[in-house]
């Protein structure tokens, strides 16, 4: 296979301007996202020292998506896609805002700034599935799967920079002028949002309230496929999320060195922006059911594999294949979901996958450090590797057309 095949397929950025411009907005807008996530954590410890207050600013941030998710989904499918996301645009740039100046002032209750960052997540919730329904609606099908590695490169890239990004300039600007930063990354979100068309639901609208998600959620439980995709999700997540247990494996197995607990964090996400950058094969596959359950099961094994090691350095490597295998398998259920699911009801299944991302990793560390309080961090692993492992082969056993199907359109 050539390197040139293998490569990321860029051809939705030839042939469609307006998703080359909204790409660009929402990777800036997302760096601002990791300065804003790292300053309020910085923040809020700063101002009580507190784990417990550190950990509210998480809830803070899932919370409303949970929460409001599925009704900003059935809104969604009422109503011109593209204004719903400006709106929720604007929405958040207020309160990076907001932030700025409560940064710039100090002196103001914790509670406040956890208050911003909910209604943060709000305005966030509500634009995460407008945005859902962008590519289907902009490129051609047998472009859908190119321009979701695209997102989720960039999406990769911000996380592996942002970060580090913000801790340099929390040092030199301080928290007000890392806000703002924020706040004015939301400009290319509008230079890019503004350039798109029109995009009211393709068929007939969603029942407002309670009816329209209800209908959503009818949809889930009845498509095997996409349901399938999401269940996938939820194996590798809430049955084997590793994110909480590297302290205590660092401690037990690699002497607690800061230095490899650094390089623990950082490692999936050097795997998942390597394979998405290596995505073109896959995508041109036109088979993201099968690349799917693959990419699931390869993250499962490799975290028992991990689990099992007591080389710190082959324990990074076993964690840059995990990145890689979970950055593909995020590719191909994304294209299934937006591929499968009718415009009409691609907003309120956009919140279902959203959520499932969202609130999936943190039942997951939660269930590692259950699981780890009664035994060991290794138990806590290999158990849930093994967990995974046997899930995505049970929703490949009783899925065959997920298992053997290819993309509409392919």
């Amino acid at each position: 296979m050539s390197l040139t095949r293998a490569l990321i397929d860029v051809g939705p950025l030839r042939t469609s301007p307006v998703f080359r411009r909204l790409l660009i907005g929402r990777t800036v807008s997302s760096l601002g996202g990791f300065l804003t996530m790292v300053t309020v954590m910085y923040q809020v410890w700063d101002m009580t020292r507190s784990t417990a207050w550190t950990g509210a600013v998480g809830l803070a941030q899932a919370l409303p998506m949970v929460a409001f998710g599925l009704f900003a989904g059935a809104w969604v499918d009422r109503a011109d896609r593209r204004r719903i996301y400006l709106t929720a645009t604007t929405g958040q740039a207020a309160c990076s805002v907001l932030l700025a100046v409560q940064g710039f002032t100090g002196h103001v209750p914790v509670a406040a700034v956890l208050a911003l960052v909910g209604a943060q997540s709000c305005f966030g919730a509500l634009g995460a599935p407008a945005a859902g329904v962008f590519v289907p609606r902009l490129l051609p099908k047998d472009q859908v799967a190119a321009g979701l590695a695209l997102n989720q490169i960039t999406a990769q890239s911000m996380m592996l920079v942002g970060p580090a990004l913000a801790g340099v300039l929390l040092g030199w600007l301080g928290i007000g002028a890392c806000y703002l930063l924020d706040a004015l990354s939301f400009g290319l979100s509008f230079y890019g949002a503004f350039g798109l068309p029109a995009l009211p639901p393709e068929g007939e609208p969603s029942r407002s309230g309670l009816h329209g998600v209800l209908d959503g959620l009818r949809f889930l439980a009845g498509h095997r496929v996409v349901r399938g995709a999401l269940v996938t999700d939820l194996a590798a997540t809430v049955l084997s999320f590793p994110v909480s247990l590297f302290p205590l494996v660092n401690a037990e197995r690699f002497g607690d060195d800061p230095r490899t607990l650094g390089l623990f964090l950082s490692a999936m996400a050097v795997g998942g922006t390597g394979a998405t950058a290596l995505s073109g094969a896959v995508t041109r596959l036109g088979r993201p059911g099968a690349v799917m359950l693959c990419g699931a099961g390869a993250w499962g094994a490799a975290l028992v594999l991990f689990g099992l090691s007591t080389d710190p350095w082959v324990g990074l490597g076993l964690l840059v294949l995990a990145g890689a295998a979970d950055a593909t398998s995020v590719v191909s259920r994304s294209t299934i979901v937006q591929t499968r699911t009718p415009d009409a009801l691609l907003g309120r299944v956009t919140a279902a996958e959203t959520i499932v991302g969202q609130a999936g990793p943190s039942l997951g560390n939660v269930r590692g450090g259950l699981i780890a309080g009664w035994s060991s961090g290794t138990t806590a692993l290999i158990s849930g590797g093994l967990m995974c492992v046997l899930a995505v082969a049970a929703v490949a056993a009783s899925t065959p057309e997920l298992r053997d199907g290819a993309t509409p359109g392919s």
